[in-house]
């Protein structure tokens, strides 16, 4: 054990550049690579930043496609789910797929909107 405290000891004398210089050194010798543990860690930080994106509160309803044997119950549905809009505006929404039906909506809201769109026959996302 006395021998791994000197090796330390000896180890924090170095500078930067030389510690560096031990680290490429190391890897020739031992054909490994120290990038290894910032990917790991990376990763790590990923998965970290998905449960932040699961507490969402807003979400857009996205009307992927419909197709166009249930276009009419569509449109139907679209101007249920978003009021104000004419038959005209909601024709093309539909047709202009993949766009945004309802934007920054309530977890309830967006979920509402999103089964009575699917119910019509077409494919939604929330994002």
């Amino acid at each position: 054990m006395a021998d791994i405290n000197n090796l330390v000891e000896e180890l924090s004398k170095l500078t930067v550049l030389e510690a560096a210089e031990l680290v490429k050194a190391l890897e020739t010798k031992w054909g490994v690579t120290a990038a290894a543990p910032v990917a790991v860690a990376a990763a790590g930080g990923a998965a970290a930043a998905a449960p932040a994106e699961a507490a969402k509160d807003t979400f857009d309803v996205i009307l992927v496609s419909v197709p166009a044997d249930k276009k009419i119950g569509a449109i139907k549905a679209v101007r249920e789910v978003k009021a104000g809009l004419g038959l005209a505006e909601a024709k093309a929404l539909v047709e202009g797929a993949p766009k945004a039906v309802l934007e920054g909506a309530n977890k309830a809201d967006s979920e509402a909107a999103k089964k009575k769109l699917e119910e019509a026959g077409a494919k939604v996302e929330l994002k």
